[in-house]
């Protein structure tokens, strides 16, 4: 008999992560990781110098702002 290989904690909850879901134990979890992204929270560090014309591409927009 073969046993499963255990499977390390949820990064986000500390739960056991689940083989559907992994890293994740939810797709909660996995949502909750993906908002993180998405909002800033995780970052990878850069030693490159922005020009101006990458902050035109990076600028971030309000969800107010009318468009059109």
């Amino acid at each position: 008999m073969t046993e499963q290989p255990t499977l390390p904690p949820c990064p986000i909850c500390g739960q056991p992560a689940q083989a559907r879901f992994r890293p994740f134990c939810s797709r909660r979890c996995a949502d909750v990781d993906l908002g993180r992204w998405f909002s800033g929270q995780y970052r990878v560090p850069s030693t490159e110098i922005p020009s101006e014309e990458d902050e035109k591409y990076t600028r971030r927009v309000d969800p107010d702002d009318e468009v059109g």
